[in-house]
């Protein structure tokens, strides 16, 4: 009995969730793992986006492409809600998995135009576990199903205050842009430039008497420096639930990698049979009149040929 009393009193007690300064703490952390068959840029994505997540956990790839329902176990053994999965296939598709542990809602996305950290050999760097600002073009915010989408980028690439192995620092910037039906996404570095290298020397006078009168330095101006990764993303289906449920959008227009490739070889094939035809066509019409020649000239008859024997 004293036990059961002691099982009971301990799950009566609830600890408060929020701080006593009622700030709430936003508590992301993100899964990353692969399938089986990707190829080397495929694993070097991945590296580069798990350098950019301090708070995210890389697992060893994962057997199966059909019960991705277990990544839900997965995800809660390693104390992760959210998931980042990318899925290969016949080693030239990439797909990428996000989804929201445990109730969902899951996104699939297909990924092309890649470009990792090591092939652009960009001049911008950041500093490792530092924390990015997440820029949205304005066209999310008009559809529902770019809300949604928006809403699981924000969970998975949005570093958290205080998030482990993270920096307190905010360095470079991730851009979200939508055009053509498809999500292009770059990562810029944020650099702060001198004045003296970009004004002149009269408005460099201007700007310090500002500073002075206002009690205050000379504002340094910021640029932009892609750093990478670079890629694009089309958006094919969301499910309600986690890695399966209903589906709650499906991208009608979008056309599966493997139907291109199997139309651009049936292009192939007409062409090829288009032009056996005629060529079998020739030949019949030159036997009809009896023109079967070699060079122009009508070519010798044979002797015992079953035509002469049998005429």
């Amino acid at each position: 009995m004293a036990a059961v009393y002691k099982s009971l009193s301990k799950s009566g007690a609830t600890k408060p969730e929020a701080p006593s300064n009622g700030v709430k703490r936003n508590k992301q952390r993100v899964l990353i793992l692969s399938s089986r068959g990707v190829t080397f840029r495929h694993r070097h994505l991945m590296n580069d986006i798990a350098s950019m997540l301090p708070h995210s956990r890389k697992d060893a790839k994962f057997d199966s492409k059909s019960r991705l329902y277990e990544l839900n176990e997965l995800a809660e053994l390693y104390n992760c809600n959210n998931v980042l999965f990318f899925e290969a296939r016949k080693g030239k598709d990439l797909y990428m998995w996000l989804s929201k542990v445990p109730n969902g809602p899951t996104v699939k996305l297909h990924l092309q135009n890649l470009h990792t950290m090591e092939e652009l050999h960009f001049t911008g760097n950041c500093l490792k576990g530092s924390r990015p600002i997440l820029s949205f073009d304005a066209a999310f915010e008009k559809q529902a199903h770019l809300r949604v989408i928006k809403e699981l980028f924000l969970h998975t690439f949005g570093v958290p205050q205080g998030a482990r192995k993270s920096k307190p620092f905010i360095d470079h910037v991730m851009t979200f842009s939508i055009a053509d039906g498809k999500i292009w996404v770059r990562n810029y570095q944020i650099n702060e430039v001198e004045p003296t290298k970009t004004k002149t020397g009269e408005e460099i006078e201007e700007a310090a008497k500002e500073a002075k009168s206002k009690s205050r330095s000379i504002d340094t101006d910021i640029q932009l420096t892609e750093i990478g990764p670079r890629f694009v993303l089309t958006p094919i289906v969301i499910q309600e639930g986690s890695m399966g449920g209903p589906i709650l959008y499906e991208n009608r227009s979008f056309v599966s990698p493997n139907q291109v490739r199997a139309d651009l070889r049936k292009s192939k094939a007409s062409k090829h049979n288009a032009r056996a035809e005629q060529t079998v066509e020739r030949l019949s019409r030159r036997g009809e009149l009896g023109l079967r020649s070699e060079g122009g000239t009508k070519a010798p008859r044979d002797e015992l040929d079953t035509k002469m024997l049998f005429a």
